[in-house]
């Protein structure tokens, strides 16, 4: 049996003049493109993000750029919004073809070097994280390696522009701010542009769909309340339209915003139902948690995703004080009262 085509991805398309949208491939996703925008100046073509480092994903980025009349030889800088190798994985590639800037948080620099250069501590703090959410010794070596396909899909560079809470990139012709929305990853940007009113998301906010908020290891604190907090400081922005990294671009950010805090609101009470009877694992409460599809059919890097996110929750209702541990190895949680 032959399996069915692929669907096409959508078009490059100019969306205000010097701005466009070249829909970049990723391999084997449900999300099917990321969307990189390509921002035209006098100088030459400025990027939000990059791709994955695959031939085919580099080959529609240059020929989006071809559309709009450069090349990805005349790339001046690429603004990462954060470090997941769809957004990421193709930098390196263009700083070496280019010599383009690349600019990223801080908070994702510190991680490339772990994440994609040399992963045993990673790995190490995976394993000691699925312990302690208490996940099946069966399950454990493959929910550990499950992310290191990637590695070959990422060009890793050290970027050389530092772009902190409030960075003015330097892009002519643009009035763009960088604004620190962790969560996603601890160091996600969003950029604004004042004089257009335009907001690229990236991860942070999508039209249709919730991005990931993992609790990674024990260094992590509170990553979904800082989402949380990040949503409604980027719901205060006027944006006219939101341009998103996945999906398709959309107007109304702050119902958008308030949507997806309202979202987390009703997942923090269904794990609170979870765990109403007695203590859990997070594993536990992952495998009852409603996702898009059941628990069972769930596997690979998709199940450990869903697992870090029912521990994030699980944290953050410990933050707030709505949930105590009550053991340790594997850790259980349950009801303060």
């Amino acid at each position: 049996m032959s399996s069915s085509p692929r669907r096409p991805l959508p078009p490059v398309e100019q969306v205000r003049p010097g701005l466009w949208s070249i829909p970049v491939p990723i391999p084997n996703n449900p999300l099917r493109y990321v969307l990189v925008y390509a921002l035209d100046t006098d100088r030459g073509p400025y990027l939000i993000d990059a791709g994955w480092n695959t031939d085919e994903s580099y080959d529609s980025l240059r020929t989006g750029l071809e559309r709009m009349g450069t090349t990805t030889r005349a790339v001046q800088g690429v603004l990462v919004s954060h470090i997941h190798p769809d957004h990421f994985g193709l930098a390196g590639r263009i700083q070496q073809e280019s010599g383009a800037w690349v600019g990223m948080h801080p908070a994702d620099i510190e991680l490339i070097q772990g994440r994609y250069v040399e992963p045993g501590p990673l790995l190490r703090a995976v394993w000691d994280t699925l312990q302690m959410a208490g996940a099946p010794p069966d399950e454990m070596e493959a929910l550990q390696q499950a992310s290191m396909p990637v590695l070959p899909l990422v060009g890793a560079t050290d970027p050389d522009v530092v772009m902190e809470d409030g960075f003015l990139p330097d892009v002519p012709g643009w009035d763009l701010r960088a604004i620190w929305t962790p969560g996603h990853t601890p160091g996600h940007l969003c950029f604004y542009d004042e004089r257009n009113h335009l907001l690229f998301s990236g991860d942070h906010v999508l039209p249709r769909i919730t991005p990931n908020v993992s609790l990674l290891d024990e260094d992590d604190i509170d990553p979904l309340g800082d989402f949380l907090q990040s949503l409604r400081k980027v719901g205060s922005y006027e944006a006219e339209e939101v341009l998103p990294a996945h999906e398709h671009r959309f107007v109304g950010l702050r119902e958008r915003a308030d949507e997806l805090v309202s979202h987390h609101e009703d997942r923090f009470a269904q794990v609170e139902r979870i765990v109403a009877d007695g203590s859990c694992t997070a594993w536990q409460v992952a495998a009852h948690m409603e996702w898009s599809r059941p628990w069972e059919r769930i596997s690979g890097f998709m199940r450990r995703m869903a697992l870090f996110e029912a521990l994030a929750h699980l944290r953050a209702l410990e933050v707030r004080g709505r949930l105590v541990v009550t053991d340790q190895n594997p850790r259980r949680w349950g009801p303060t009262t």
